[in-house]
């Protein structure tokens, strides 16, 4: 399986800060649609969901209160997310992920 290790610029809110206090942190991640890597926390995480309607390749963002969510493609949805932030890297990231599972590490 595929293992990448990215760097997130934060979001100023409760959610990323939650996030951060974790890391570094390293998650098997499922792929989604062809358009992101997802993940379910055991656990809750602050919330301020929002309809952002368009997404970009690199945003990181929380889906519910526990699943963390890594989009490498850009995609319109009238889902609610909470955002954390974005990977510094978006070209790395879009380079090495497939449509299979994937070892992210976060830090």
């Amino acid at each position: 399986m595929e293992t990448i290790t990215v760097s997130i610029r934060f979001e100023d809110n409760p959610t990323a800060d939650a996030l951060r206090a974790r890391l570094p942190l390293t998650l098997s991640m499922q792929d989604l649609h062809q358009n992101e890597k997802y993940y379910y926390f055991d656990e809750p995480f602050p919330t301020n969901p929002e309809r952002v309607g368009s997404i970009r390749a690199g945003d990181v963002m929380l889906y519910g209160d526990d699943c963390l969510v890594l989009f490498y493609k850009d995609v319109e949805t009238s889902y609610l997310y909470t955002r954390i932030g974005r990977v510094e890297d978006v070209s790395y990231v879009q380079s090495r992920i497939g449509d299979g599972d994937l070892v992210v590490t976060f830090q």
